[in-house]
């Protein structure tokens, strides 16, 4: 048995922060949750990210609640990318049962059935705020990782951008792109013009750009690019002093791996470029929660593996945390796993030898402890309970403790369909990005060109007419390739979507 009255004095030293911080439960040791330990978190360390991480059914979903619940409360905004489509239930009140008394009775807290100020999001057209962006405001590079350009076309992407400006044709939508792209390549006017000033182009490079773009639009990109763009300051909100827990709802990932990709490097870049350097801010501006994460890190390049790596040590001088919610602490790479300060690590199971292995590596990565065998307890841990270490005000790695944690105070379930309907019907977020804006851009400017060049040409006599051949562009779209590019890259889908965390601005 553990000298538990050493225990108490030891975790009580280090898990009571003297600053502003959120509770996620109470600690235990031989199997006994003791009151006296509150296992807390420091709010000026939550940008320092962090993992949770358990099998099938240990309750991260949970906790993931319990954790924007508690951020809420201390008036910090969050952005919770919701994978399974069950955790739209924090906007209503929970309703208390046995289980909650029984958990609130061995904790001594109270418990207070509350709803949480929530914004639905969508990239998808599903009820909600719209998220969109420009062309423009991607940029070339961006846009070429996207699109999964190699080099050469990604310069000549570069070429494209360069000319827009020069020319004064706003990108706005993928039809403004499509349609420069055609006006350079089946356009003798447009041809010359980028010849002359940017030189020659391979008319077999801006079909490979035009294909991707096409399957990029095959996914939704459509609805996505375009105007009113979505301010990412409008995630910083706060009501009757509770911070906005902001619902990214994309259960349908696996259809839309590229427009997910597409909507993280936007929102990632643009935090990154627009907000302003906090240094020691007392608590974060916002938190990103991604769940599922191992559809990030599966199979990703050392190229990508590096921009995560740099996007999680820059964004935590933003304000900004990140926490990754997986099954396994593998399915994080090492460098990334190291730049995380918080883990709450549920359950994990040893059915295989592979699962032991992962076992011994999440035992390792803890820090050591004489109270736990952390290597047996955590195959052995009970629903709702799960290992705590954290970063305490100082920066320094708290001990490794079992913790039972609390409930969540809103509904442990989604939203109905009614329920959505009427959240969002009341939202001023969704009335202010819910209806798309068509202004004149590249589009309508080459489109009015081209007819004005076609009538200026017209012959004033009858003669024969001529059969022209197709140009490049109304072959790509019409060829067999452009029709069966979408299905090769939805067989593909589960690789596009390691492009998503890569780093870059909007323009304005």
């Amino acid at each position: 048995m553990a000298d538990k009255a050493k225990f108490i004095e030891e975790l009580n030293s280090r898990y009571s922060p003297k600053g502003e911080h959120i509770i996620l439960g109470k600690a235990m040791l031989d199997g006994e949750v003791l009151p006296e330990v509150n296992v807390t978190i420091p709010l000026k360390t939550i940008n320092r990210h962090g993992l949770i991480a358990g099998a099938t059914g240990t309750g991260k979903t949970k906790t993931l609640q319990v954790f924007a619940e508690q951020l809420s409360h201390a008036g910090v905004p969050s952005l919770v990318l919701d994978i399974k489509g069950d955790f739209s239930g924090i906007a209503e009140a929970g309703t208390r049962n046995a289980i909650i008394d029984e958990r609130y009775n061995k904790t001594q807290l109270a418990y207070e059935p509350q709803a949480f100020p929530v914004e639905l999001m969508t990239i998808s057209g599903e009820k909600g705020v719209k998220l969109r962006a420009t062309v423009t405001e991607f940029g070339p590079i961006l846009l070429s990782k996207i699109l999964g350009l190699n080099d050469t076309q990604q310069s000549i992407m570069s070429i494209v951008f360069k000319y827009c400006d020069d020319k004064g044709l706003p990108l706005i939508d993928l039809d403004d792109l499509k349609k420069v792209l055609q006006y350079v390549t089946d356009n003798k006017d447009g041809k010359a013009e980028l010849a002359a000033s940017y030189g020659s182009i391979a008319p077999a490079s801006l079909g490979a750009i035009l294909r991707s773009i096409v399957a990029l639009e095959q996914q939704g990109a459509t609805a996505f690019f375009g105007e009113p763009s979505f301010d990412v300051h409008d995630l910083l909100q706060t009501r009757d002093g509770k911070g906005v827990v902001n619902i990214l709802r994309v259960a349908n990932i696996q259809n839309q791996p590229q427009l997910f990709s597409t909507f993280m490097l936007s929102l990632f870049a643009e935090i990154y470029m627009t907000f302003p350097e906090e240094g020691d801010s007392g608590k974060p501006k916002l938190v990103l929660f991604i769940d599922e994460a191992h559809l990030i890190f599966n199979e990703a390049s050392k190229t990508l593996l590096s921009q995560i790596e740099t996007m999680v040590k820059l964004i935590r001088s933003k304000g900004v945390g990140i926490y990754f919610i997986t099954q396994i602490p593998g399915d994080v790479p090492e460098n990334v796993l190291s730049q995380l300060g918080l883990k709450i690590q549920h359950a994990l199971r040893g059915f295989t030898a592979k699962d032991k292995k992962e076992i011994t590596k999440a035992v390792e990565n803890y820090p050591t402890t004489e109270y736990y065998n952390a290597a047996n307890l955590i195959q052995n841990l009970g629903i709702g309970e799960a290992f705590v270490t954290a970063l305490d005000e100082k920066g320094i790695p708290t001990p490794l403790v079992q913790t039972y944690l609390i409930s969540p105070e809103s509904r442990m379930d989604v939203l109905n369909d009614a329920e959505v309907s009427e959240l969002t019907s009341k939202s001023a977020m969704v009335a202010k990005y819910e209806q798309s804006i068509n202004k004149e851009s590249a589009f309508e400017i080459l489109s009015q060109r081209m007819n004005q060049a076609v009538e200026t040409a017209a012959p004033t006599q009858k003669t024969k007419p001529i059969k022209e051949e197709p140009g490049m562009f109304e072959s790509v779209m019409k060829s067999s390739a452009g029709r069966t590019f979408t299905n090769t890259l939805m067989r593909e889908g589960a690789k596009a979507i390691l492009g998503m965390l890569g780093l870059g601005g909007r323009r304005r």
